[in-house]
């Protein structure tokens, strides 16, 4: 496909977004986000192994998330994420930007919700 470049960019851009709005509902790690975002998305959107963790990284730094290490018996160490305060402000915004964009997108080239 010759956009297979601009939708892969696209998809990139949203990481946050989904990552976000799976830690709204409660707290994840990372291969579990990852799965959850694969399966809602039908396959739609899909990370290599290392990919959420640079998101999550980047969105702890913000202090958008908080993490913390937690050890179940028979299962390794975790680290599981939530939602901050800021981080729902942040989900909100992102959430605005994002219904908006997608929007105009639709106003220009009549591309509506499935």
């Amino acid at each position: 496909m010759e956009f297979a470049g601009a939708i892969r960019e696209a998809k990139k851009g949203t990481a946050e977004l989904v990552v976000l709005a799976l830690l709204d509902d409660e707290p994840r790690h990372g291969y579990e986000l990852a799965r959850l975002i694969e399966n809602r998305s039908s396959g739609g959107l899909t990370f290599n192994f290392a990919s959420p963790y640079a998101t999550l990284y980047k969105l702890e730094e913000r202090k958008w998330i908080q993490g913390r290490w937690i050890e179940k018996p028979g299962q390794r160490r975790r680290r599981y994420y939530r939602l901050t305060a800021a981080g729902r402000k942040g989900l909100h915004a992102q959430r605005r930007s994002w219904g908006a964009f997608f929007a105009a997108l639709n106003r220009v080239a009549g591309i509506g919700h499935a």
